[in-house]
């Protein structure tokens, strides 16, 4: 299982949320390029990278500060937030991201989705984020009908390959992972299912590890002490 340390940005800054709400923000630093060198340094090969301003607004003030990353670190980065259309595939791409993560478009232009795995295999990702289950989209402000599941078995069905799950209920939280519904994400899609939400300690990512789960995103236990990354990155593979 990989360990994927996360930076979420918003306004350039390097911040966490509290179960995704932008009213509960605590920043950690104003470089997200120099974070990202120290995750590096301390054993990270893939950054996993979220546009927050780009989630709830579908726009791209941030990607400066993505390309700078990629300049700043020897490890593959993925980014995803704000993601909507072929367009913005290809430039986030271009920035130098090694996967490219769909969120909201999974639900609102599905047709999108199939184009770009079409086009660049197991460089696109899809985002799936849940609440009671349910997908969550537009920066977990909206809740569709459609369970996690079907929505990821319909996005296998397109040749994506790979999944971010994130438990809305557990993220910013680190109160532990739902193992029980990433563990199902992985039995039922036969994806490579990386979990989001709510690591806090090395016991949950023992837990996860247990799961089937091909990785998993941890944040704000690393920002916090609570894990020390060059402590666990090895210890899964």
């Amino acid at each position: 299982m990989r360990i994927y340390p996360a930076i979420d940005i918003r306004g350039g800054n390097c911040v966490r949320l509290l179960q995704g709400d932008y009213a509960r923000e605590t920043v950690y630093g104003s470089s997200p390029a120099e974070i990202a060198k120290k995750w590096e340094a301390a054993g990270a090969d893939f950054i996993h990278v979220v546009d927050l301003d780009g989630a709830r607004s579908g726009g791209n003030e941030n990607r400066s500060a993505v390309a700078e990353i990629c300049r700043s670190v020897n490890v593959p980065v993925q980014q995803g937030g704000g993601i909507r259309t072929l367009e913005d595939v290809e430039a986030v791409l271009a920035l130098g991201v090694s996967r490219v993560i769909i969120g909201t478009a999974a639900i609102d232009d599905p047709d999108m989705v199939r184009e770009a795995a079409r086009r660049h295999g197991s460089a696109i990702a899809v985002g799936i984020d849940a609440k009671d289950g349910y997908v969550a989209t537009d920066g977990w402000t909206k809740v569709s009908e459609k369970t996690a599941v079907e929505l990821a078995l319909e996005m296998k069905a397109m040749g994506v390959e790979t999944i971010i799950f994130t438990d809305i209920a557990t993220d910013g939280t680190l109160a532990g992972p739902n193992v029980r519904a990433m563990a199902e994400m992985a039995e039922k899609t036969g994806l490579n299912v990386i979990a989001s939400g709510g690591v806090g300690c090395e016991a949950d990512l023992e837990a996860l590890s247990r799961t089937g789960v091909e990785g998993a995103i941890v944040g704000k236990a690393l920002y916090t002490g609570k894990i020390e990354l060059s402590n666990v990155v090895n210890k899964y593979r």
